[in-house]
């Protein structure tokens, strides 16, 4: 069991955001209730496989009869958070991440994972959990998928991340 746990149930803010230039960038998933703030290191393809997924559950939970949860379909105007993250302080990396849906308080849960990188087969040291409502689960991922997509531009012929100090394609040989 985790040693060190980091709580958030209705956090005042839950965001995906990154430290650095664009390809040597840092994500970083950081959560705040009160005075009490986590910010944790994560690779950029977690960060864009919990926003598809946290979109998957709230697309399927939206499809049930009557849409007793209120999910809504879009991101609502009022929850949308484009600010920075706040001040990063790492608390661990995340390796492995959960994510279900409570149906009893109609939140999006989330559980990130210390990774231990000398033996990745031990207990992780800590954990945090995260309990979104669905407009602030939907506002969450939608900023995610843009944080993601705000990296390196991509090459239309390799399909490999144009670096800005330049960019050597990979396309197929030209005959």
């Amino acid at each position: 069991m985790a040693e060190i746990v980091h709580d958030f149930n209705w956090p005042d803010r839950v965001v995906i955001g990154t430290v650095g230039e664009p390809g040597s960038r840092t994500f970083y998933l950081q959560a705040r209730a009160g005075s009490t703030m986590t910010s944790i290191a994560l690779e950029k393809q977690q960060a864009a496989v919990v926003a598809e997924m946290i979109d998957e559950i709230l697309d399927q939970v939206s499809t049930i009869s009557g849409n007793a949860f209120s999910v809504p379909t879009h991101t609502p105007v009022e929850l949308v958070d484009n600010d920075p993250l706040e001040e990063v302080e790492e608390s661990f990396r995340a390796g492995s991440m959960n994510l279900g849906w409570d149906a009893t308080v109609a939140q999006v849960v989330l559980e990130a994972f210390s990774l231990n990188e000398d033996n990745p087969e031990s207990e992780p040291e800590a954990v945090m959990h995260v309990r979104m409502p669905v407009g602030t689960a939907r506002a969450f991922a939608m900023r995610t998928h843009e944080i993601v997509a705000a990296g390196r531009p991509v090459c239309s012929t390799c399909g490999y991340p144009i670096d800005p100090d330049g960019h050597t394609c990979q396309g197929p040989e030209l005959s």
